[in-house]
């Protein structure tokens, strides 16, 4: 059965989007279970199969398996539009036992047999799921989540604006392939239970680790809606994108990838991860685009977030 959610007027208006370093971690224990799914992310399996020896992540996998239900507990919905991950493992330790129980008896797949540990002290299993989460994420996921983000960054901030300049059709129309909107409803082709909206709007999270698929959550938990995050094929090159030698040579080789790397708006801190300089040194090459007119700052929320003029799209261009 097929998702259909009845999106009303006020609903719409309460689109959001967030992401989430919980649910990219938490996707990632699939892609460990089954790497042939997303071969893209090779790169970051190769470097961290070898810490895998010194976990224990049967729990998690059990939890978490291959294909079906996952446990609802362990992907708090965001509550923030850009959550640190220290403050969703502490919704997580927070879950109600009796709420993770009846999720994790929900569970089905080959790890069946190893949740009845959990089942038969909720309370404790969750503590112990918590501490795993926070084990797997420092060492196989901390050192990566500064390039993800950037990517989730990225998308997050093309798509608020998608939704701004053409409303929730060109938003929805695309979103990812099982995704349609009629105008009325959400249809979200995924088998799962029917549900509403429950007066708290839609929750979009795009993810770089459940690509190329979509999931959903609903009651008790806010209605969320997870997508593909695009430009997922970007994710594991090294470096940023050459500069062309004539607009290095004008400009400087830095700040013509800069400049080039501003087709999607971008923070500071996200352009400085995907050229591998330090905040500051982007900030000085920002200020000098700025200035010369190639870019303009824009403040959203407590960011600021840069994007390049009608000169800068000129000059890019013609490179």
């Amino acid at each position: 059965m097929s998702l259909a959610w009845v999106l009303k007027p006020e609903d719409v208006a309460r689109i959001r989007f967030a992401f989430s370093p919980m649910w990219e971690l938490v996707a990632s224990l699939r892609t460990l279970q089954g790497p042939a799914r997303q071969s893209i992310h090779l790169p970051w399996l190769k470097a961290v199969r070898p810490r895998l020896a010194q976990l224990d992540l049967a729990e998690l996998f059990a939890l978490v398996p291959p294909t079906g239900y996952i446990a609802d507990f362990v992907t708090p919905p965001p509550d923030t539009p850009m959550p640190e991950f220290a403050a969703e493992l502490e919704r997580v330790r927070s879950a109600d036992p009796r709420q993770a129980r009846a999720e994790a008896a929900r569970v089905a797949g080959p790890g069946r047999g190893g949740l009845e540990r959990f089942l038969a002290d909720p309370e404790a299993g969750v503590a112990r799921v918590a501490d795993a989460l926070e084990t797997y994420w420092e060492a196989c996921f901390a050192e990566f989540w500064p390039r993800v983000y950037a990517l989730l960054e990225r998308d997050v901030l093309r798509r608020s604006r998608q939704l701004a300049q053409g409303g929730a059709r060109e938003l929805f129309a695309g979103l990812a392939p099982a995704v349609e909107w009629t105008g009325e409803r959400l249809l979200v082709d995924k088998p799962c239970l029917p549900g509403e909206l429950h007066g708290d709007g839609l929750l979009l999270v795009p993810s770089a680790f459940w690509w190329p698929s979509v999931a959903v959550m609903g009651e008790p938990y806010q209605s969320m809606l997870v997508y593909p995050v695009l430009g997922v094929g970007t994710l594991w090159e090294q470096g940023p994108p050459p500069a062309p030698g004539a607009l290095a040579a004008l400009i400087g080789r830095s700040r013509a990838q800069i400049l080039l790397a501003l087709a999607e708006p971008a923070t500071t801190s996200a352009l400085a991860t995907r050229m591998a300089l330090t905040p500051g040194a982007v900030s000085q090459h920002l200020g000098v685009l700025s200035g010369g007119g190639l870019a303009v700052g824009m403040r959203v929320g407590k960011q600021v977030v840069y994007r390049r003029t009608a000169t800068g799209d000129t000059l890019a261009g013609q490179a």
